[in-house]
C-alpha cells in the first residue's frame, strides 16, 4: 500500500475476533464488522490508508486481501483456524500481537500514525503495538462487560472478570476512547473511571444510498420487496435481523406472539391473523441457539408464524427492511443499534428496547417506538397497537428516514480523523 499524494494518516485497524469481510448476523459477526469496514471506507475516501488486522479463521484465507483502494485486510495466524470460541481468544493474544508486530517490522520506521482498536481483545493488542511503535492508541469499546452484566437477559451468562480487568487496562492505556453515543461516553466514565477529556463521541453512519425507501408509496415498495424475496404479500411482517442469542432478545418476540395468540383466541390458541415474525440471523454463543428459538415457537404455539432464515448479504438486507411493516430490536443492551438505523433509513418504523444507543437512534413516536421493558406482554401490546394503527404507521415511516439522515459515515470519518489528531497530542505529552 503506497503513500498517495495529499494522503491522510496510515491507520493500523485492529479487529481480532471478527473480520470485516465476514457475513454479519451469525457467530461473532455483527454490527462491529459493518462499523470497521464502513469507517475504513470513509477514511480511505479522505486519503487515509487503512490496514485491518484480524485473526485468520481458515487456512484458505489469503494472508493479505486488498479489499478496496486504500484498505488492506491482513489475516494473522493465531491459534486453531476453526472451533475457537471467542472466550478462548485471550489465550491467543500473544500470538496475534506477535503477528501484527512481525508484519510491521518489514516496513520503514514510523510506518503507522495511529492504532485504532475495536473491542477489548483488540485493545490489548493495540496497547502493546502503540507502545512499540510510539503512536497513539485510539479504542472503540463497542460493548462493555460491566454494562452488559448490569442488564443481562434471563438465563444469559455474565461476562467474566478477566474481561472486566482487560477493559480497565485498555481504558487506562488509551490516548483516546471513542463512544457511539453520549450515554456510552458516560458509561465509560461511570463504570471504568475513564478520563472525560479522552472520551470522544463519534456517531456511526448509515449507507443512505444502499439503505433507502423503495420507489413509490410505502405500501407499493413493501409489496414489491416481498415479491422479490418470495414473501407473502398480504398480512403484517415483523422483522428481526441479527444474531440469534439471548442478548439480542429474539425470544421476547416469539413469546410476544404467544401472548397475541392467547389474546386473539384464548380457547384454541389459533394463530390466523397474527403477524408473521421473520428472524434473519444465525446462531451466536451457542450452536443450538436457532434450534432453541424454533423449539420455543413450538412450545408457545406459534411455530407456523415464525420463519427463521440465515443472514443475507447487505445488498439484499435493504429489501428485507423494506418488506417488513416493522423492524423489532428487543436487545438487552446495544452500544448503538445499527439495524435500527438501517431499517429507519429504508423508511420502516422500528420498535426497540429503550436501552443503550437505541434511545439515541430511535426517536420515540417519531421514527418508531421505544419499549421500557422486555416483558412479552408489553411487546405484544406495543406491536399490536402499532400494526393496527395505519395512520400512525404512515407517520412513523415518514419520520424513520429523516431520523437516519442524522448518521453519515463521511461525518464519522471526519470526526475520527480529528480524534486521531487529538490522540497524537495526548501521546506526545505522556
Amino acid at each position: 500500500m503506497s503513500r498517495r499524494a495529499a494522503s491522510g494518516p496510515r491507520v493500523a485497524m485492529l479487529s481480532v475476533h471478527t473480520s470485516p469481510l465476514d457475513q454479519p448476523g451469525a457467530g461473532d459477526a455483527g454490527g462491529m464488522n459493518v462499523y470497521v469496514l464502513e469507517l475504513s471506507r470513509a477514511l480511505a475516501r479522505r486519503g487515509a490508508e487503512v490496514e485491518i488486522y484480524t485473526r485468520a479463521t481458515t487456512s484458505a484465507q489469503p494472508r493479505v486481501v486488498d479489499a478496496e483502494p486504500g484498505i488492506r485486510v491482513v489475516h494473522v495466524a493465531a491459534g486453531p483456524y476453526e472451533g475457537l470460541d471467542k472466550n478462548d481468544l485471550p489465550g491467543q493474544l500473544c500470538a496475534f500481537t506477535a503477528g501484527v508486530l512481525r508484519a510491521e517490522a518489514h516496513r520503514p520506521a514510523g510506518w503507522y500514525d495511529v492504532v485504532h482498536a475495536h473491542y477489548w481483545l483488540s485493545g490489548q493488542v493495540g496497547w502493546l503495538a502503540g507502545e512499540r511503535w510510539d503512536v497513539p492508541l485510539v479504542h472503540t469499546m463497542h460493548t462493555m462487560a460491566r454494562v452488559k452484566n448490569a442488564a443481562l437477559a434471563p438465563g444469559d451468562s455474565p461476562e467474566p472478570q478477566g474481561r472486566v480487568i482487560g477493559e480497565e487496562q485498555v481504558v487506562e492505556a488509551s490516548d483516546a476512547l471513542v463512544a457511539s453515543t453520549r450515554e456510552e461516553a458516560d458509561d465509560l466514565v461511570r463504570y471504568y473511571g475513564a478520563d472525560p477529556d479522552r472520551v470522544h463521541v463519534v456517531a456511526p453512519g448509515v449507507d443512505l444510498q444502499q439503505f433507502s425507501p423503495g420507489p413509490g408509496d410505502p405500501a407499493t415498495a413493501r409489496r414489491a420487496a416481498r415479491e422479490r424475496l418470495g414473501l407473502p404479500t398480504d398480512g403484517p411482517i415483523v422483522l428481526f435481523a441479527g444474531r440469534v442469542q439471548l442478548l439480542k432478545g429474539p425470544d421476547v418476540l416469539v413469546r410476544a406472539l404467544g401472548v397475541m395468540a392467547d389474546h386473539a383466541d384464548p380457547a384454541g390458541r389459533g394463530t390466523e391473523g397474527l403477524p408473521r415474525l421473520v428472524v434473519l440471523g444465525g446462531p451466536s454463543g451457542r450452536p443450538t441457539a436457532v434450534r432453541e428459538l424454533e423449539a420455543l415457537a413450538h412450545q408457545t404455539g406459534v411455530a407456523d408464524r415464525v420463519d427463521v432464515r440465515p443472514p443475507v448479504p447487505r445488498a439484499e438486507l435493504a429489501d428485507w427492511y423494506r418488506a417488513a411493516d416493522v423492524v423489532a430490536v428487543p436487545s438487552h443492551n446495544e452500544s448503538f443499534g445499527l439495524v435500527a438505523a438501517e431499517a429507519q433509513a429504508c423508511g420502516t418504523p422500528v420498535v426497540a428496547a429503550a436501552v443503550g444507543g437505541l434511545r439515541t437512534v430511535v426517536v420515540d413516536d417519531v421514527s418508531g417506538v421505544l419499549v421500557d421493558d422486555h416483558s412479552p406482554w408489553t411487546w405484544a401490546r406495543e406491536l399490536t397497537g402499532l400494526l393496527d394503527d395505519g395512520e400512525r404507521m404512515a407517520r412513523l415511516a415518514a419520520g424513520a428516514r429523516r431520523a437516519s439522515e442524522r448518521f453519515s459515515w463521511d461525518r464519522a470519518a471526519a470526526a475520527m480523523l480529528d480524534v486521531y489528531s487529538q490522540a497524537t497530542k495526548v501521546r506526545q505529552t505522556r
